[in-house]
C-alpha cells in the first residue's frame, strides 16, 4: 500500500515533482494492486496439479484465520532519483479484510471493508472511498473487481484471474510470479510476484510492477500468526471534519 500523495518534499525529490495530479493517479494503481496482491498472498487454493511447492504453501493458508507483520515498503519511480521507502504495519483476518498502515504516525490508513475500500489521510484529513461493487467505473475498475472476488478457493479459480508464469525456490525462499489475465489489469500491472517461507508458507516480500516501468516491494518482519485482532482494526471511524471523496465516481461529501 502506498500513500496517493507521496512525500514532494523528499530531498532530491522536488525538483522532479512537477505535476502533483499527474502523480495521484499512477500512484492509485498500485494501491488497489496491493489489495489484490494481499488477497492472493493468503490464497487458499489447492488443487492436485499444482507444483508441488504452490500446493504446499495454497496448503497451509487454510489453517491462517488472522496475520500481522511490520511492513518495509520500498517504491522506485523513473520520474524520481530516489527510491521512496516507508515502514508500517499489516493486519490480515480471514476471509478478506485487510489494514494497511505507513508511517509512524499513520500517515495513510488502507482498510478492505466488506462492500468498499477505505484510504484515511489523517496528516491532511481527507479520506477516499473506493467501492468494491459493479457500480465502480473508470480505468481501474478491472483490479476492484479482482479485491472483491476475494481468495480463490480452488486452482481454477486463481488460474481464471491469473496466469502462473513461474514457482521456484532459493535458499529456503519460495517464490511465485503472476500475471493478470484481465487485458486493462495486465496493462496496469503486468506482473506480480509473492516471496514466501518454505519451512512455514509464511509471507517473506511482495513486489509488484506496473507498466510505467515503477515497482513496489514490500517486505515483512516481526509476522504473528493467528492472533486475536479487535474489529475495531477493520472499522475506522472516518472524522467528521475530514473530506471524504470517491474517485472512482468522482463524487465529494
Amino acid at each position: 500500500m502506498v500513500s496517493l500523495r507521496p512525500p514532494l518534499d523528499a530531498p532530491g525529490n522536488r525538483a522532479e515533482v512537477k505535476d502533483h495530479r499527474s502523480l495521484r493517479l499512477a500512484a492509485a494503481t498500485p494501491l488497489l494492486g496491493l489489495l489484490v496482491f494481499s488477497a492472493l498472498a493468503f490464497s487458499t487454493a489447492r488443487a492436485a496439479d499444482s507444483p508441488p511447492l504452490l500446493t504446499h504453501w495454497l496448503a497451509a493458508q487454510t489453517n491462517l484465520q488472522t496475520w500481522s507483520a511490520d511492513v518495509t515498503q520500498t517504491r522506485t519511480l523513473k520520474t524520481l532519483t530516489q527510491p521512496l521507502v516507508a515502514r508500517g504495519r499489516l493486519w490480515f483476518a480471514a476471509p478478506n479484510l485487510f489494514r494497511w498502515e505507513l508511517g509512524e504516525p499513520a500517515q495513510t490508513i488502507a482498510v478492505r471493508q466488506p462492500g468498499q475500500m477505505l484510504v484515511l489521510y489523517p496528516r491532511l484529513k481527507r479520506a477516499e472511498r473506493y467501492p468494491l461493487d459493479p457500480g465502480a467505473t473508470g480505468p481501474l475498475r478491472d483490479l476492484l473487481t479482482l479485491i472483491e472476488a476475494g481468495f480463490p478457493r480452488t486452482q481454477a479459480e486463481l488460474e481464471a484471474r491469473f496466469k502462473v508464469l513461474a514457482v521456484k525456490e532459493a535458499g529456503g525462499v519460495g517464490e511465485l510470479r503472476l500475471q493478470p489475465k484481465s487485458p486493462t489489469a495486465r496493462k496496469m500491472m503486468p506482473e506480480l510476484k509473492i516471496e514466501f517461507r518454505v519451512k512455514d508458507s509464511q509471507p517473506r516480500a511482495t513486489e509488484l510492477q506496473f507498466a510505467d516501468g515503477s515497482t513496489m516491494r514490500n517486505e515483512f518482519t516481526n509476522a504473528v500468526l493467528n492472533a486475536p485482532l479487535a474489529d475495531a482494526l477493520f472499522q475506522p471511524a472516518v472524522p467528521e471534519d475530514f473530506k471524504v471523496t470517491e474517485p472512482m465516481r468522482g463524487g465529494t461529501k
